[in-house]
């Protein structure tokens, strides 16, 4: 990972926060149902939130969606994840994608990177 791949995933935080605070400033009743829907989604069930987070990040380097993948791992990791049970996570994407996941996959190892050297 070099100072751009840092610079891109800091820059799709920073955009999101940004986004994320404009919509909520705006009063906005679809962002707010969005937020609700994701907390409904991810809350603990028959699977546990962690385990929710590992199909995210799945289906984020699936549809190759970099915030997506940014937010998910993000997320698996506070949410109890480790590092091999990501990198398992992505690599079943690999085998269900083929090709084009592992395009999408460095990305998803770059923020893994990113985040396992920024403590959250």
């Amino acid at each position: 990972m070099d100072t751009e791949d840092i610079k891109r995933i800091e820059k799709i935080i920073s955009d999101r926060k940004e986004a994320h605070n404009f919509l909520l400033n705006k009063k906005s009743e679809v962002y707010k149902s969005f937020l609700k829907l994701e907390e409904h989604a991810y809350s603990d069930g028959s699977l546990n939130k962690m385990y929710k987070e590992l199909i995210a990040i799945g289906i984020s380097v699936i549809i190759n969606c970099e915030s997506c993948m940014e937010w998910h791992i993000k997320e698996a990791f506070n949410s109890g994840a480790d590092k091999d049970q990501i990198i398992e996570a992505i690599e079943v994407t690999i085998e269900m994608g083929g090709g084009p996941a592992t395009v999408s996959s460095r990305f998803a190892l770059k923020v893994l990177e990113y985040y396992q050297k920024n403590t959250i």
